[in-house]
């Protein structure tokens, strides 16, 4: 297969563990974006997803000048080397349930791989196997269990 590196978004904006949420908020509308990397001096300390923000949206409207990005994040982010294969961070990702895996490169964030950069690697992969018997008994495996 394939290393992440591959397949991430590279480059990826990221914030500070002490900024707001609404300053994280206005950068995820501005630059398109549903996760940021949290930092704290430069070293990965959490990840914030805009489902984070909604949360504490809904639990404390009108907080997000006052509420910080550390008190909404998660504080353990899936993080990987660059070279690792990408069914393995897919795997985990889907077993786990996480968003995304923050891309690490000599303790810096290269990329961020998430789940809208895995379904469109599978609308590649699923157009080209199209006729594929192994695609088509999975589907069938699939339509029978949800019987």
């Amino acid at each position: 297969m394939s290393a992440i590196k591959d397949f991430m978004t590279r480059s990826p904006h990221a914030i500070g563990h002490d900024q707001s949420l609404k300053l994280a908020h206005e950068r995820m509308h501005q630059f398109g974006i549903r996760h940021l990397p949290v930092l704290d001096g430069g070293v990965l300390v959490g990840v914030l997803s805009e489902r984070d923000i909604a949360l504490i949206g809904a639990i404390s409207p009108g907080q997000a000048e006052q509420t910080t990005v550390e008190e909404a994040m998660s504080a353990e982010p899936y993080a990987v080397e660059p070279d690792t294969d990408v069914q393995t961070v897919v795997a985990r990702m889907a077993e786990r349930k996480y968003g995304c895996a923050v891309v690490m490169e000599n303790h810096k964030v290269a990329g961020v791989f998430t789940s809208t950069d895995a379904l469109s690697m599978l609308a590649v992969l699923l157009r080209d196997l199209k006729d594929s018997p192994a695609l088509k008994r999975y589907a069938h495996g699939a339509s029978e269990k949800r019987k």
